[in-house]
């Protein structure tokens, strides 16, 4: 339970190593941009390439050089979808959400459903903010990786 033998910790230790090496080799090559959680797709890359890494320690059915392989593939199709993005609105569109105003001078219930939020979790965001009161608040809205930006005249107190 605790310990099975020395040869799976150096295996660890020596592939974990490697692989942890070659993810921060992928990420200085690629950018940025392809950590930035800007939106959904962004954020479910993330989580892949820390599933990826964390299966390349962890399991002895997955080669080194598999896991490798299985990161950069992650690290090019973000990269490859990014660029394309840029350069296509439709696929834009695909992989994007807008923005969604969800308070403005008052609640905005259409668009609170289609975000799926509530009265209370908007103004759990303003105080988080440092509003005590959505009277202190001008405007709210859902950024496209799903976090409250408070918009207000005048900064908090």
């Amino acid at each position: 339970m605790f310990y099975d033998d020395w040869q799976g910790l150096a295996r660890v230790l020596i592939v974990g190593t490697s692989a942890y090496a070659a993810l921060i080799f992928l990420l200085r090559v690629s950018g940025k941009r392809t950590l930035a959680k800007l939106n959904a797709f962004d954020f479910v890359v993330t989580v892949a390439l820390g599933s990826t890494l964390a299966t390349v320690l962890l399991s002895a059915d997955v080669a080194l050089a598999e896991g490798v392989t299985a990161l950069a593939l992650l690290v090019a199709l973000q990269y490859a979808v990014a660029w394309a993005s840029i350069r296509s609105r439709r696929l834009t569109s695909l992989v994007k959400s807008e923005p969604t105003l969800v308070y403005r001078g008052g609640f905005l219930p259409a668009a609170m459903r289609r975000e799926r939020l509530v009265e209370e979790e908007l103004a759990q965001a303003a105080r988080g903010q440092g509003y005590a009161d959505l009277s202190e608040v001008t405007a709210i809205v859902v950024e496209t990786d799903g976090s409250l930006s408070i918009l207000t005249q005048s900064p908090p107190a």
